[in-house]
């Protein structure tokens, strides 16, 4: 059946394999020996490299850059929240770190109901969850490095004291500034130029935030507090946390967000806590891959590759027709059940995610790719009876194309611009890694411009709660409740060979990123691409599953293809009903680090957009 279905699907689309892909990249791949340090904004690169030279571990690092890339607001900020994969070379183990926010006392299908909304709002207080990484940033910091909190915080902090705009946060602020001035400590914080023509502040002006500088140095005062009263470095941490979750700090992020309208109380922020877990994982010809579970969209990229290792991709050859077309019929596939299978896996009902990563459902699945043309129609799969159970859900399945779902071929340049920002809304990545053998994949998140600050503390707030939904026929397992976690987009990635780092990678994004680290993963793996090579790849975009964010639709057949794409694959691929958007960059900004076992170095690579870069030794 497989040999059938392969055959079929190449010669129908009138396409053969071809070599390796292979190319002179834009951005000089990252060679270290001793540690690399990977993320959004080269300043955060930097702290990262300032940890590594006193002497801290990759969790050390990678804390510190997670603190400097949240003072530096852009596309997340402290109020938001953090995912992570660490690989313990102590144990060989890979950890996941759960520090999503939940619902709000109050956040209820009726309350927002009651407001008139079909899904939690994008903006505002009312789209909060409970903020996240600070708490993820220091259990990771207690449980796994080897410093203080108060050198770790050391840059972020300075850098609230102040430190130089660069011009794309500047222009985000400004883009976004009519609904910052809704928000009065925003206002404060984000527009020191009120009433001039750039409100927002300049690229290259100091911006100061000395309320947060306050709330870190608070943190920072209370680890001091606690070793001076003789505790052990890990319990003088938590007592920082302590502090944000229970004490003046928490007091005064209640006070000022709800003041602004918010939901969130002191028992919120006291009750939620920082999950340790084990990740899920799949083998793909002898690579395990590491993704956090149902709570993100991580799942999905194991479930696409379970379905594509029964098909000879390289074969296809790179960026055909034929592979291109198979890559979206898949990630329909996967998309579909997260859209329908994903949620809090602490809160009841429990995700069938055993039934979703079986071998044998994939092979099913797999099997309902149409050769000859896009399927718009694909629905969630059943993978109940693939592990010994009964689907208690079937019957919202009989209704569920209809929801949200939009035509991309009447989308103007405008709406298809703002589909396409929603989709890739958000996010940055962190990789570091060192000699010892610690790696650290994160995506943190949440509290991007524009955002609510909760009043003197200089902390944004997420808005993360917009990815719920307020109808259970649409995913029974992501419904919003107080408690409760949404199924985030944010999907950091580690893969191990013989037990060992092979490749760390993540991406920024919204509902890209599984799609973008499905393709990274397997430009090298299939297609033998150096990391570097593998990061700047033209890549596809899918538009077909739900938007996680804002009104959630979804648009089958739409596709956005890079510009290096030949004319008659594109011509090949408009004829089998896709709807094309042509792009310069389609891919990342993806940062990920190749563990070179052969020569025992690493090279870091990351995407040739945007302001992503490392720094390594």
């Amino acid at each position: 059946m497989r040999t059938i279905f392969l055959t079929a699907l190449v010669l129908g689309l009138g396409l053969s394999a071809g070599p390796a892909f292979a190319q002179k990249t834009e951005k000089p791949v990252l060679h270290g020996k001793e540690w690399v340090a990977i993320t959004g904004k080269p300043l955060a690169a930097t702290a990262g490299a300032l940890i590594f030279a006193k002497g801290g571990n990759a969790v050390d690092a990678a804390c510190a850059m997670l603190g400097a890339v949240c003072t530096m607001y852009d596309v997340l900020s402290w109020g938001g929240e953090t995912q992570a994969l660490i690989f313990n070379p102590k144990t060989g183990k890979v950890v996941g770190v759960n520090a999503l926010g939940v619902a709000p006392t109050g956040a209820t299908v009726a309350f927002y109901k009651s407001k008139g909304y079909d899904y939690p709002p994008e903006h505002g207080v009312l789209s909060a969850v409970t903020p996240g990484t600070p708490g993820g940033l220091l259990t990771m910091l207690a449980e796994f490095g080897t410093m203080s909190l108060a050198e770790v915080l050391g840059p972020a902090i300075r850098m609230a004291e102040g430190y130089p705009m660069d011009g794309e946060t500047s222009r985000r602020i400004e883009r976004d500034k009519d609904k910052i001035k809704d928000w009065p400590y925003a206002r404060t914080v984000l527009l020191p130029h009120l009433g001039e023509d750039h409100e927002a502040p300049r690229a290259g002006e100091v911006f100061r935030q000395p309320d947060l500088a306050a709330t870190l140095g608070k943190m920072v005062e209370a680890e001091r507090q606690a070793l001076a009263a003789g505790k052990p470095r890990r319990e003088a941490i938590y007592a920082a946390y302590n502090r944000f979750y229970k004490g003046d700090i928490a007091g005064e992020f209640v006070r000022g967000a709800r003041e602004q309208g918010g939901l969130v109380t002191m028992e919120d922020l006291a009750a939620w806590k920082v999950h340790l877990e084990e990740p899920v994982s799949t083998s793909y010809k002898g690579i395990e891959v590491y993704k956090l579970t149902s709570w993100v969209q991580g799942p999905v990229m194991l479930q696409a590759l379970n379905m594509l290792e029964t098909i000879d991709l390289k074969a296809m050859g790179f960026n055909s027709a034929a592979y291109i077309h198979t890559l979206y019929q898949v990630m329909n596939l996967a998309f579909a059940d997260r859209d329908f299978y994903y949620g809090d896996p602490y809160v009841p009902p429990e995700e069938p995610i055993k039934g979703l990563l079986s071998k044998a459902y994939a092979r099913d699945r797999v099997k309902l790719i149409r050769t000859d043309r896009n399927d718009p129609d694909i629905k969630p799969g059943d993978p109940y009876p693939y592990m010994g159970g009964v689907n208690p859900y079937l019957r919202f399945l009989d209704r569920w194309l209809e929801w949200g779902r939009g035509e991309a071929a009447k989308l103007d340049a405008r709406q298809a611009a703002e589909v396409e920002a929603s989709f890739h809304a958000g996010t940055t990545s962190i990789q570091a890694a060192d000699k010892e053998g610690w790696v650290v994949s994160v995506t943190p998140s949440g509290a991007w411009i524009p955002c609510v600050i909760a009043g003197r503390t200089g902390v944004g707030m997420s808005q993360r709660a917009q990815s719920f939904v307020l109808d259970e026929t649409q995913n029974p397992f992501n419904v919003i409740a107080p408690g409760k976690r949404p199924r985030a987009t944010l999907t950091p990635g580690l893969a191990l060979k013989d037990g060992l780092p092979y490749l760390s990678f993540a991406v920024q994004g919204g509902d890209t990123q599984d799609q973008n680290l499905l393709q990274f993963f397997l430009n090298v793996v299939e297609f033998g691409m150096g990391v570097q090579e593998a990061c700047e790849a033209p890549n596809i975009t899918s538009y077909q599953m739900h938007d996680s964010f804002g009104d959630h639709k979804i648009f089958p057949g739409k596709l956005d293809v890079n510009e290096k794409v030949p004319a008659e694959v594109r011509s090949a691929l408009e004829a089998r009903g896709y709807v094309l958007s042509v792009k310069r960059y389609t891919s990342g900004p993806i940062n990920a680090i190749f563990f070179d076992r052969a020569h025992g170095t690493f090279w870091g690579g990351s995407s040739n957009y945007g302001e992503d870069y490392g720094v390594a030794w």
